[in-house]
Formats: C-alpha cells, structure tokens, sequence
C-alpha cells in the first residue's frame, strides 16, 4: 500500500497534546486534591465553521497520572444560576472546609455585562449549586468602558487561610473573600502595574514567592510578574509562553503534582475544525530558575509522560 494511503487509514495517536480529543475544551483550571488531578474546563460548542462563542457547560476530567483522563458528567450549567443568561466562560474551582467552591463568569440576565458568580459542592466532580442566588461580582461594581471586564476569576488561599479573588479583562481586579468563600471582604483593588495585561489571571505560590500570570496583547501570548506578597506590589518577568497554535485566545492554570509543576492551557489544534472557538487543552512541563523567575514554556505536541 502506498505511504500516503497508510497515512490516511492509520489510527489517530493516543496521548500528546491536546489531551482531551473527544470534545471541545478550553479556559482550562486545573485542581490537585488526595492524590489526583481534577480539569475544569469551558466547553466550546460552536459548529463549524461558525466564529463565535458558545458555551452553555462547564466539563470536568480526572486523572491520576497527567496522562489518562476520565470525563465525568458535566458537573455544572449556566442554568444553574438563575440570575445569569449565558455563556459559561473561564472558572476554578477551590476546596476549603470540605467543600469545593466554583468562581464562574456569565452573562448576567439583568445586569448588563459579565458577571462572575460562585457555585458549592462536597464532590470535586458536583454536582454544583449557586452558593448565593446571586452574582458575586456583577459589571455595576467595577469601572471599566467594557462591559466584559468581570470575567476570568482566579481564587488562592495564603498560608494565613485569608482567600484572594483576582479576575479581570483590561483591568487586573482583586478582593479579599471572606471564610465563607461567597462574600467580598473589603474594597475591590486593582494591579495597575501589568504590562499589556488582557485578561486571565492566575495566581500561584512557589519557592517563597507569589506568581501572577495573565493573558497580554491580542493574539494573547502569558506574561507574569512576582511578589513577595499576594497583594503585591507585583514585578513584571516577562513572557512564559507564546501565542498558542491556531487560537486567538491563550488561558493558562499552574499546578504541583507529584513532585513537577505542569503548565495547563489551551490552543486550536485540533483538526480539521479547531480555532479561536473551538479549543482544546493541553499540558507541557513548567521549569523554575535559580532566582525564581520561571523559564519559558515549551508547547510541544508531545505533552507530558505519565507520572506513578
């Protein structure tokens, strides 16, 4: 049989990057918790060759080696805030108490624009309920000339157990939580001092210091800075990665497993009807220097190996 021919009936490769082929997944944020990984994911529904958003669900995937992933029933619809109207954009999930809390972004049914709202299970897998009945942040408490500034919320709790919310498009905003996880605790404060910042932050902590990365420019390549505190002040370090492959947008979430850091994103690689709507996510390593900073990423087609 001719090579092409062989090309073209071959099976399709298992493992590599993207990491979940089934369906479209993107804003990926990853959770570790007793010794697995669970992947909160935006679901991108959009038939080809349709260019636009649309996203109803959130998808959840567990695996214990990076490698091999199990989808669980989607834990967690718009529909499951009834004040929101649509558009289930980038989310994480956090366990504090026994409890998993869910920051989410929509669209708000009667406040004009984006809004992020907090959802609440005893299962990391759900299902989900809204934990207030109403919308944590709603576009009327921020000011911005957008009405899509109150999306991509990111969620750390310090060593002290005091929460942190950061989210943002244009502008890097963020509130203390108090213990409950579904209340403001205090003012809402900006970062003013990002280069370039777009949007999708994400906050995490490493070898004494505090990392925020964020989406910057449009394509969006990842910048971050460094703190020595999760309320700053924060100094820019530069890129962590480029433009991802075919994809217009670039949403990333940082974790420690099993001894290594992975790098969570996603890009459009998919063929034949990947892109800018609809995505899909994958995992490379993440590399520390000496002095902290962090090396550049590496996409690769390969991803990660299987860790025991």
């Amino acid at each position: 049989m001719p090579a092409a021919a062989a090309a073209q009936t071959a099976p399709a490769p298992t493992g590599g990057n993207p990491i979940i082929k089934a369906k479209y997944t993107a804003d990926p944020a990853a959770l570790v918790h007793n010794g697995t990984v669970y992947l909160y994911a935006g679901h991108d529904e959009a038939p080809a060759p349709e260019q636009r958003y649309v996203m109803h669900e959130w998808l959840c995937y567990s695996s214990t080696d990076m490698v091999t992933w199990k989808e669980h029933p989607s834990p967690l619809n718009v529909k499951a805030f009834a004040w929101a109207k649509d558009d289930a954009w980038a989310s994480q999930v956090i366990a504090r108490n026994g409890k998993f809390y869910w920051y989410a972004a929509v669209e708000h049914g009667s406040v004009p624009g984006k809004a992020l709202g907090v959802a609440v299970s005893d299962s990391p897998t759900g299902p989900f309920k809204d934990a207030r009945g109403s919308a944590l942040i709603t576009n009327a408490m921020t000011e911005s000339k957008i009405s899509w500034d109150d999306i991509d919320p990111t969620v750390f709790i310090d060593g002290k157990g005091q929460a942190y919310l950061y989210w943002g498009n244009t502008n890097c905003y963020w509130a203390k939580l108090k213990p409950n996880m579904t209340e403001l605790d205090g003012p809402i404060n900006k970062v003013t001092n990002l280069p370039a910042y777009t949007e999708a932050p994400w906050v995490h902590r490493a070898n004494g210091w505090y990392y925020l990365s964020y989406a910057t420019g449009f394509p969006e390549k990842i910048a971050y800075a460094m703190s020595r505190s999760i309320e700053g002040p924060w100094e820019y370090k530069g890129l962590l990665n480029e433009v991802a492959g075919n994809s217009n947008t670039n949403h990333q979430s940082i974790i420690d497993f099993k001894g290594q850091t992975y790098f969570v994103y996603h890009n459009g690689a998919i063929n034949t009807d990947g892109g800018s709507f609809r995505r899909s996510v994958c995992i490379d390593y993440l590399y520390y220097n000496k002095d902290g900073t962090m090396k550049r990423v590496a996409m690769t087609s390969e991803g990660v190996k299987a860790v025991k």
